[in-house]
């Protein structure tokens, strides 16, 4: 059974080496990956987001990251980037990513947020089949800035 949790520095190293894997399987690890994962309380939990942890038997096994990246005249957040979601390899396929992905999605709508934007890739498919699932749609953008690998930009409105 998995049991889902949130940020706390006693996973931190998890989050890094969960992403790494993954980055460096598909892609090279780029300035902005280091900083997202070297620093995760800046990242993500001090601009008000959240990161999350798969546990099973008490070992985590899968994260993803809340980003605030747009905020209403009052400070309310309306947009929230998903970013740097892993699963490990050896549970892949076990519905551990889409769990993880609908707590996500919830925990944001829950905080008022409007809509739920990635950055991502296409050669990622399974991550893709996740996300599509979920409700999640290709979105005419210019590439991220951020990354190189970046080619694909998704959303979805929860309002």
């Amino acid at each position: 059974m998995i049991h889902i949790v949130g940020y706390s520095a006693e996973y931190a190293a998890d989050f890094a080496r969960l992403n790494y894997e993954w980055i460096e399987h598909y892609f090279q690890v780029e300035d902005e990956d280091r900083v997202a994962l070297d620093n995760p309380q800046a990242y993500a939990i001090a601009p008000g987001g959240e990161i999350f942890f798969v546990l099973v038997d008490a070992q985590v096994v899968g994260t993803v990251a809340l980003v605030p990246k747009a905020f209403t005249a009052a400070g309310n957040v309306t947009d929230v980037e998903l970013a740097k979601m892993a699963v490990d390899p050896s549970v892949q396929g076990q519905g551990i990513g889409k769990h993880l992905l609908a707590h996500a999605i919830e925990y944001a709508r829950s905080r008022g947020a409007g809509r739920i934007v990635l950055s991502t890739n296409d050669v990622l498919t399974p991550a893709l089949t996740v996300y599509r699932a979920a409700g999640l749609v290709e979105q005419p953008a210019a590439q991220d800035e951020r990354y190189r690998r970046s080619n694909m930009f998704m959303a979805l409105n929860i309002a």
